[in-house]
């Protein structure tokens, strides 16, 4: 299972190490120890902690790309058949879902929990904007 130490958690949570600790102390965020003493917080619980709020992680920015749309999270859920999955990521508020071949799922070790980047790039982007009346 995926475990973030808590440095690596208050990265994804655009928040200080110090705030995750008080978050924990405070029952908000679960937390464990690794085999060296260290506190730690579950893949999963940081999954279902950031379903339940609007914290929005930051972009690791590890890698160049011309797509400019990239989506840091954490998986909160797989939907597989013998041949498609469905992954859902959470970004902060947002939540991005992506079909990908259940072979791809398991050759990138997927798993509700797991720190993963949502790329996208397309071609056609709509953009709304709230109706007016015009006079």
């Amino acid at each position: 299972m995926t475990s973030f130490r808590i440095r690596e958690a208050a990265a994804l949570l655009s928040v200080s190490d110090d705030t995750v600790r008080r978050w924990i102390d405070a029952g908000q965020l679960p937390a464990d120890t690794d085999a060296s003493g260290r506190l730690v917080v579950q893949g999963t619980d940081l999954a279902a902690y950031l379903t339940r709020t609007a914290t929005v992680p930051g972009d690791a920015g590890e890698h160049a790309s011309s797509a400019r749309n990239r989506f840091v999270g954490v998986v909160t859920d797989i939907v597989s058949d013998t041949v498609m999955s469905q992954v859902e990521l959470r970004s902060g508020p947002h939540r991005v879902v992506s079909l990908m071949s259940t072979e791809a799922v398991r050759d990138l070790g997927l798993e509700v929990g797991s720190l993963a980047t949502a790329i996208v790039k397309a071609t056609n982007v709509i953009v709304e904007t709230p109706r007016t009346e015009r006079g």
